[in-house]
């Protein structure tokens, strides 16, 4: 998965696939990529698949294939600890379920929900009631 780490989200390009969790397993025998999306519809599948088709071609590796599996559903619980920091100094704010969701611009709790639906399907969008600031938030699931 070491070389995977360098192939950026398309919609969050600060993390690689390997952060968010997608990149879920990788095989020897048959050589195979298992990539499972944030969710079934998501519109950046065939982009991530081709990152990582263009990653493994580049390495030598074009024996390998990609499958997209859909069980278990990718969780947000599979985003590593350097992805939710990531995240965070990116400008989104991680998900934490059961936290208070804290401004990833001042760290403020003094938050809240302006819409369930963010600037892209995975995403809410949250401001910040202390600095005043609008923020993503990766939606729990």
């Amino acid at each position: 998965m070491g070389l995977l780490s360098s192939v950026p989200d398309p919609e969050i390009p600060a993390l690689s696939v390997v952060e968010l969790g997608i990149v879920r397993a990788v095989h020897l025998d048959p050589p195979e990529v298992h990539i499972t999306p944030t969710y079934s519809g998501c519109p950046a599948t065939l982009a991530i698949e081709a990152a990582i088709r263009r990653c493994l071609d580049d390495h030598g590796l074009e024996s390998f294939s990609i499958r997209t599996v859909l069980s278990p559903a990718w969780t947000t619980d599979w985003i590593t600890t350097e992805g939710r920091q990531k995240l965070r100094a990116y400008g989104i704010a991680p998900p934490d379920p059961g936290k208070p969701v804290a401004c990833p611009q001042c760290g403020s709790t003094h938050t809240e929900e302006v819409s369930r639906f963010g600037s892209t399907p995975c995403k809410a969008q949250w401001r910040c009631l202390e600095c005043l600031e609008p923020f993503d938030r990766f939606k729990c699931h």
